[in-house]
């Protein structure tokens, strides 16, 4: 039996108060979804600025009514320290998924990043260590390695970040070592590796790459690969996430105050993720099998390639991701076709 079924097992038994910033988003709701199926009770906070309220409606339908009673919204917004205050209230574990992703976005505006990313940041800081949480697992990413050109990518070796996005992301990390040191109140940070899987928005200007291509390619629209499709990115499955938050949260003592990289471990470029996806579209689409990317120039602050030195989290947390890019694509697939 693995350390996180054992883990889900005994929080069965044990029910727990969960906090989910970002609850509306992709990650919080898949991370929502599978807490309130095993018994938790879930405080979720989101303002909708990326969030939407269709994936709480889809948790909703997910699980069963007594479930979804053990659920407590709040509207508001992280900027806010009073918000924090209270959602943070009566919190055993503190999942701080909320923030402004996407490199693009943070280009054209920087203020915005930096006051979603690192002001409120400190606000989930600062009122989960008053509220005594016993656990606080943040969003960290792997945009933080910035320029540092070796592979794998192992948690004590970063460069230069390449965006204002992957500086308030590594603000976020140094925030949490001091709170370690100044406070006692220790943390840990989930680099994510570029996430998909159900739920994520293939809608909007900033939409990460598999949704948006497989909109493009379901609706018969370009899909456009930025450089030469050599560019490399250690993908990885929704279901993995959720397992290293979880794990996480109740990791012991010698876990803690740390980052960890949550990827597969295993490198894809674009141009081989545009095969996989458009394989998965034809099951539902044939006429599909025709497609070919349209390539365009590199884009501004991307990372050429990217892979995860996952030994840190597989040791310490019991990490251990069920699912490769294939067989998430599968799964994301299936649930793209049923929506989009």
């Amino acid at each position: 039996m693995s350390k996180y079924t054992e883990l889900l097992q005994r929080l069965e038994a044990e029910p727990h108060t969960w906090l989910v910033t970002g609850v509306a988003g992709f990650i919080g709701s898949n991370l929502l979804q599978t807490l309130l199926s095993h018994g938790q009770r879930v405080v979720g906070l989101d303002n909708f600025l990326t969030g939407h309220q269709h994936n709480l409606d889809m948790v909703r339908e997910l699980v069963t009514p007594e479930q979804w009673e053990r659920f407590r919204f709040i509207e508001g917004d992280i900027r806010d320290p009073g918000t924090c205050r209270q959602a943070c209230e009566g919190a055993d574990h503190v999942l701080h998924e909320a923030a402004l992703g996407s490199v693009p976005r943070s280009l054209e505006d920087p203020v915005l990043t930096n006051s979603c990313n690192i002001d409120g940041f400190l606000n989930m800081l600062v009122a989960a260590r008053d509220a005594g949480a016993k656990s606080f697992v943040y969003a960290a990413s792997s945009s933080t390695y910035g320029d540092e050109p070796t592979l794998p990518k192992q948690e004590d070796r970063i460069g230069k970040p390449l965006s204002p996005y992957a500086v308030t992301k590594y603000v976020d990390e140094l925030y949490a070592e001091v709170f370690a040191r100044s406070y006692g109140f220790t943390t840990i940070g989930l680099r994510y590796f570029n996430v998909f899987g159900q739920r994520q928005d293939p809608n909007g200007a900033y939409a990460a790459v598999i949704p948006l291509w497989f909109a493009s390619l379901t609706k018969e629209t370009p899909v456009y690969i930025n450089g030469d499709g050599e560019t490399s990115r250690d993908f990885c499955y929704i279901d993995n996430v959720v397992q290293a938050n979880l794990l996480a949260s109740c990791a012991d003592d010698a876990a803690r105050n740390k980052v960890y990289n949550v990827a597969f471990g295993q490198r894809t470029t674009l141009t081989e993720l545009f095969a996989l996806i458009r394989e998965e579209v034809v099951r539902h689409k044939p006429e599909a099998a025709g497609a070919e990317p349209v390539y365009r120039d590199f884009r501004a602050g991307d990372v050429r390639h990217s892979l995860a030195d996952i030994t840190r989290a597989r040791t310490l947390l019991g990490y251990e991701p069920a699912y490769d890019v294939r067989q998430g694509l599968r799964l994301a697939g299936d649930w793209y076709d049923a929506h989009l």
